[in-house]
């Protein structure tokens, strides 16, 4: 049995993620890993931002400590929760970005693409994030403090000129 890192999880994704959230979710399940579903419930067209931003709310007001998206390709989801102030999200279709995401880059939300890999990879892949541990290493701490930074920078309107907005 895998020593899971993250003691509660969310997921979400949108119709092109459906059947494999449902996968994710039995997985989760009979790992004993606690996790909150976000949606979507059914494979009607829906919209990915809205289930990247649900997911991102769970570990911003810390109901969870990491996240799984997912949609057909897995770069939407991604696109979209790192948008959001806070989220790391990285999409991840080999073990080693997964769990190297975590130990170097404090990597908390994991993307998927529900049409470019199968359930079994995808447990492959989602065992080596939920059981890897940020290890803040000087060169790792100083490069996710640059992330922070680079955050605060656009938050604060540090990236608007005036030929951007001409």
């Amino acid at each position: 049995m895998a020593k899971w890192a993250c003691g509660r999880c969310v997921i979400g994704g949108d119709h092109a993620g459906y059947s494999m959230k449902v996968e994710v979710a039995k997985f989760l399940r009979d790992a004993d890993i606690e996790f909150k579903d976000c949606g979507a419930f059914d494979d009607q067209p829906s919209d990915f931002p809205d289930f990247a931003e649900l997911v991102a709310a769970e570990i911003l007001s810390g109901r969870a400590e990491r996240g799984i998206l997912i949609c057909g390709s897995g770069v939407g989801v991604s696109v979209a929760a790192n948008k959001i102030t806070g989220i790391r999200a990285s999409l991840c279709h080999d073990t080693y970005s997964a769990h190297q995401g975590v130990e170097h880059d404090d990597m908390n939300v994991l993307c998927i693409g529900a049409r470019v890999i199968g359930p079994e990879l995808a447990f492959e892949i989602m065992r080596s994030f939920l059981t890897a541990v940020y290890t803040p290493q000087p060169r790792h701490a100083r490069r996710v403090e640059k992330i922070l930074a680079i955050e605060r920078k656009a938050l604060s309107g540090g990236y608007i000129t005036d030929k951007a907005t001409s």
